[in-house]
């Protein structure tokens, strides 16, 4: 079956391999592995380029030598959303009743990677490039595409669950097949430490 898989980057990462020795992933091998008989045609990243933080100043770095790493995969193909900050009031958790404290926090959000993976996934379905859809993800707000998918160009949608403790309900009631990313496959999924693409070799980063 001719299958195109849209990955959500940021759900990926927080909810698979944040905190883990997994953060150099093959996105393909991984696919490959879990979807041993389809036919990956086609792979579409979706995420945001990050900042430096006072905490982190090297993120962005490791971030850019990671999408390095992902453009050695000849199908994969990576569509970028964008991040939007600003200064709000959030109450704290531990606040006594009828006083209620407040901390000036900056928020951060990733935006746009949802909406793209939807409009990707329909116009691809629309232009019968696939017969399975595959996305990466956790998030319920893509089960309205998933649904437009399956009714109206009756095309099957499958879902690769990182936060496999805690799958999304309605993704499961939707989703023609869901299944869950363990920790074993992630370790088997992993790029050599050291890759090389037009412009010279490279390796994972140290810190990782």
């Amino acid at each position: 079956m001719i299958t195109y898989v849209y990955v959500d980057g940021f759900n990926l990462y927080y909810g698979a391999v944040k905190g883990t020795p997994y953060k150099w992933l093959n996105i393909l091998s991984l696919c490959q592995r879990l979807l041993p008989k389809n036919n990956i045609v086609k792979i579409k990243y979706f995420t945001a380029l990050v900042t430096a933080r006072p905490g982190d100043p090297d993120q962005p770095n490791r971030q850019q030598i990671y999408l390095r790493a992902l453009r050695t995969i000849p199908n994969l193909e990576i569509i970028y959303g964008h991040f939007l900050e600003h200064p709000v009031n959030m109450p704290l958790v531990n606040s006594l009743s009828g006083k209620t404290k407040y901390a000036h926090v900056m928020k951060t959000e990733e935006k746009g990677s949802d909406v793209n993976i939807a409009a990707h996934m329909i116009n691809d379905g629309y232009k019968g490039l696939y017969q399975v859809a595959v996305l990466l993800t956790n998030d319920s707000d893509l089960v309205e595409p998933i649904k437009i998918v399956r009714s109206d160009l009756k095309l099957a949608v499958g879902v690769l669950n990182p936060h496999h403790n805690t799958p999304s309900y309605e993704l499961r009631k939707y989703a023609t097949f869901v299944k869950p990313i363990r920790k074993g496959v992630l370790a088997a999924s992993q790029f050599p430490t050291t890759l090389t693409d037009a412009t010279g070799s490279f390796h994972k980063p140290p810190t990782w």
